[in-house]
């Protein structure tokens, strides 16, 4: 069965572990399926890897799961959730608490971004097989909406200096362009869109100048 195939919503159930050691033992099965995404991408994921990888058996998962696909979407939660648990800083106050507008708006994109780049191989590997894989890209346009929301609420903040009639569609659309051209870099190498490949420290400053400018106008500094 290809990733593209319609997969029967009971191929996709895990069964959660209750007791203690096999809760540690699945925990280490989804970190292994993390590391197996991080270093191979999907054509590395099978279920003798995890077994592997994790120091386990096979009835180990079978326990917990049919297929090949609902091992694989545990783990795509499991790497999401850790993604997720940085994303927490939008919902810091204090965070963001006596920051101008500029400098607001090159912070969000700043944690944008970075959050992105620390978890790029893993990143890289779902999003590229989003395109072929249903449940993946439904589940992924769920948490970038997510993302976009945090990233809004923290924008908005100077919603009296951005220079748009409409400063909410104004901050979709930065956030729409900062997080697409974050996610060719993840998954194409940082010279696909560019003649010269820059590091990451440039793409982010440039990132953040460029939705300065598009949200507040001609800003110094």
């Amino acid at each position: 069965m290809g990733a593209a195939d319609s997969i029967p919503s009971a191929d996709l159930e895990v069964r959660p572990p209750k007791q203690r050691r096999s809760r540690e033992a699945w925990n280490r099965v989804l970190d292994a399926g993390v590391g197996l995404l991080e270093d191979g991408g999907y054509d590395a994921f099978t279920i003798a890897a995890v077994c592997e990888r994790a120091q386990v058996a096979p009835p180990a998962i079978y326990a917990r799961t049919t297929s090949k696909d609902g091992l694989f979407l545990a783990v795509y939660e499991h790497g999401i959730a850790g993604i997720r648990a940085e994303q927490a800083v939008f919902s810091d106050a204090a965070h963001w608490s006596g920051l101008a507008p500029a400098a607001l708006v090159r912070e969000a994109v700043a944690q944008l971004v970075g959050i992105s780049l620390r978890h790029r191989r893993f990143l890289r590997a779902v999003v590229l097989v989003s395109g072929v894989h249903p449940d993946v890209q439904a589940r992924g346009g769920h948490y970038v909406h997510e993302l976009a929301g945090l990233f809004a609420g923290v924008v908005l903040r100077a919603r009296e200096a951005i220079t748009h009639d409409d400063p909410e569609r104004a901050v979709r659309s930065c956030f729409g362009s900062t997080f697409s051209t974050t996610i060719l870099r993840l998954a194409y190498g940082p010279g696909f869109t560019t003649p010269e490949p820059v590091g990451d420290a440039a793409f982010v400053a440039d990132l953040g100048e460029t939705a300065v400018r598009y949200l507040l106008g001609d800003v110094p500094g």
